[in-house]
This record gives structure tokens, C-alpha cells and sequence, in this order.
């Protein structure tokens, strides 16, 4: 199959569309970001870089760390953004650009989100260390794609649904698993639980402003929801769709973001650059 200029957009330099990187750039080992600025604190980090590129909201650098190859991406804010940063970079792995064709040998990136989250349980305090074990994907992007049913979890779904009356006008909830290597691996010693990936900040995440709520006890019903040995533990905005996508397009993927909001509590961490700056190096060690 040839994947035509329409379906794989090509910039003339041979890069991605949106990340402006080539094939020959990429690294085995990338570390995903939502904030532009998190890349030069990761930067700092690094033995050296090789590479800087800057496009929209899509900052990478690529260097070494102990020895390890190691890219550091920004996504922005939001699973849609993830739809564009998984599939440029599966690209890059996977197809050859001067034939537009798939590779015969695939290539498995490892994907390692590092951000920030609001818990909703009251004995997750700000500054926790929580990785996302499952996430629920209340963006509805995963739903786009074929292989959505061999990839996320029909049982805790309809579970899910029952257990929080999620509207029928609201995208249908998916559940998914980060690869389990990955959470043993970097996340041996932190919190685990279940990420509700919401499709927005303010309502979505049952913050009541000017504009009221659809579900005004969802929040509630999230933080009684029960299935086997699972809780819902937090919200985010992108790990459904980056945990999906890799499993998907078989690559491996987690999420570990650090808690600077309680929302049961009602706390909020705003000195926290010290804490993040230790989970970062946690990853970079560990990944």
C-alpha cells in the first residue's frame, strides 16, 4: 500500500508534517510532555543534545543520558494531539518516506508520558508519584480507529457506564492498559491506579464555572466506582488515547504524572517545579 501526500503529509525537507523531524532523527527511547517549557527543563538534564526543533506546540530535543539515546517531545494540551504525535512518530518508525510504503520490519518505540494530574481520592496528596495502570477515554479518538475492541477492555467498559450513568451524549467510554513492563519497570515504587482521560479541563472534569454541569455527581460516582481491585484514581487529558494508539500500532506506552490538585481535598500544589524535576529523573534513569 502506498500512503499517498493527502494521508502522510511531507514537508519538501523530508520531515513530518507537524513535528518537522525525519526518520533517521528519532530515538528508541521518547519521553512525552504536554508543556513546550518541560523539554528545556529536561534539557538541563541531558549529557548533551543533538537536536532542537520547534514547531507549534511540538518542542523536541534529542540527546544522550547516561549513555542512552533519548528524546524529550512536547504534545500540548490534549488526546488530539496525541492522535497527531503517535501517528507522525509511527511514521517515522515505520514507513519508508522515500516509497510511502510500510516497512517490512517494525520498529517498537517506547513512550513514557511524564505530566501533571488532579487525584480525586482523598489519600492521594499533592506531590504524589501516580502512574496510570489503566486509563478510561472519555475523548472518544480511540473510537475512530478498527482494532478499538482488540485493544481496550469491553468488561470494565460496560462496568463503567453502569456504574457512573455516563450520558449517551457523550462519547462512548474505552478503557485501555499501559504495557505492564513499563509500569514494573519505572513505576515500581510509586501509586498506581485508573486515569479518567477527559476530553477537556472545566466541565469535562466536573468543574462547576458560569456554565453548570450536565453530571453534576459524576465526580462522586467516579470516586465510589469499584471493579475487582481497580479505582478511578485521577484525571488527565491524554493517556487513553497514548496508551491506545501504542498498543494499537505495537508500540509500548505509559503514564506517570505528578498530583497537584486533590479535588477531594480541594488542594492545590503551585511550588511543585522541584518535585517534577525529581519524577523527571526518575524516567530519564529508568526508561
Amino acid at each position: 500500500m502506498i500512503f499517498p501526500d493527502s494521508e502522510l503529509p511531507i514537508n519538501s525537507d523530508g520531515s513530518a508534517f507537524h513535528l518537522h523531524l525525519k526518520p533517521e532523527q528519532i530515538t528508541d527511547r521518547i519521553i512525552l510532555v504536554g508543556d513546550p517549557g518541560r523539554v528545556d527543563m529536561i534539557s538541563g538534564m541531558l549529557d548533551s543534545v543533538r537536536l532542537s526543533m520547534f514547531s507549534r506546540e511540538f518542542k523536541t530535543i534529542i540527546g544522550t543520558y547516561k549513555g542512552k539515546d533519548v528524546m524529550a517531545l512536547s504534545t500540548g494540551i490534549g488526546s488530539d494531539n496525541i492522535d497527531i504525535v503517535v501517528n507522525e512518530l509511527d511514521a517515522l518508525a515505520n514507513i519508508d518516506y522515500s516509497t510511502r510504503t510500510e516497512k517490512s520490519e517494525h520498529r517498537t518505540l517506547t513512550l513514557v508520558r511524564v505530566g501533571t494530574c488532579g487525584a480525586i481520592q482523598e489519600d492521594l496528596p499533592v506531590g504524589t508519584y501516580l502512574v496510570s495502570e489503566k486509563s478510561v477515554g472519555m475523548d472518544g479518538v480511540l473510537n475512530y480507529y478498527p482494532s478499538v475492541g482488540e485493544v481496550s477492555e469491553a468488561d470494565f467498559e460496560q462496568e463503567f457506564c453502569r456504574q457512573t450513568g455516563v450520558l449517551d451524549r457523550w462519547a462512548r467510554p474505552y478503557v485501555v492498559s499501559s504495557d505492564s513492563e513499563l509500569v514494573e519497570r519505572i513505576g515500581k515504587d510509586m501509586h498506581k491506579g485508573v486515569t479518567i482521560t477527559a476530553v477537556g479541563f472545566y466541565a469535562p472534569q466536573g468543574r462547576c464555572l458560569r456554565g453548570g454541569l450536565a453530571h453534576p455527581d459524576f465526580n462522586e460516582r467516579l470516586r465510589a466506582f469499584r471493579y475487582g481491585r481497580y479505582r478511578i484514581t485521577n484525571y488527565e487529558m491524554e493517556s487513553s488515547a497514548l496508551e491506545g494508539m501504542a498498543r494499537m500500532l505495537g508500540h509500548k506506552a505509559m503514564t506517570v504524572c505528578l498530583v497537584v490538585a486533590n479535588r477531594y481535598s480541594k488542594s492545590m500544589f503551585t511550588d511543585y517545579h522541584g518535585s517534577m524535576e525529581g519524577l523527571v529523573r526518575t524516567v530519564l534513569d529508568r526508561i
